[in-house]
């Protein structure tokens, strides 16, 4: 009974993050919601910031359509403050979550920033990996992307179709101290 119980307790806690207020969030347990979508950023790599303006196009596109958006950062020393002024920065509307202890990075297999995990009602993974294919390595990109995964999973599950794409390989900045 008491491993049921700690496993139950495990269970429960896997999915939570701190807001910028300190308080505990787990972005994947309202019920309301289709379609939960973490975005892994951090402060200080170059490709998450790059893509700041995509993440907010598609962020404007499909809430309406019922997915909700956060920004997740992974990286334990970025302090509230720090996330704040790279909000401001970078003009995000977008929540944002602090994930220390890498509980959502882990349950979204995340290892890079920006890597994306998209779960459907029921902490179902239905896509994980990159926003598009703009970059085919750290440094090295192509003019425009060609293929925009995450895009076309977001159509997909909001339509309730099976996602075209369940993972694609992202590139970016190395998520520290990730077991």
């Amino acid at each position: 009974m008491l491993i049921a119980a700690a496993a139950l307790a495990s269970a429960q806690i896997v999915s939570s993050a701190i807001d910028l207020a300190g308080r505990p969030v787990d972005p994947l347990r309202d019920p309301g919601v289709r379609l939960s979508v973490l975005v892994f950023v951090q402060t200080d790599c170059p490709l998450s910031n790059h893509y700041a303006p995509e993440i907010q196009r598609l962020h404007a596109r499909f809430s309406q359509r019922g997915a909700v958006f956060w920004l997740v950062y992974p990286d334990a020393t970025e302090t509230a403050d720090a996330i704040r002024r790279h909000l401001s920065e970078y003009g995000y509307g977008l929540d944002a979550l602090r994930d220390p202890d890498h509980a959502l990075a882990r349950k979204a297999s995340a290892r890079v920033t920006p890597e994306v995990a998209v779960f459907a009602a029921g902490e179902r993974l239905v896509y994980h990996g990159r926003i598009d294919d703009r970059y085919v390595e750290p440094g090295r990109a192509r003019p425009a992307a060609s293929t925009h995964d995450l895009e076309a999973a977001l159509d997909a599950a909001l339509a309730g179709r099976p996602v075209p794409r369940a993972e694609a390989p992202a590139v970016g900045c190395f998520i520290a101290d990730l077991e």
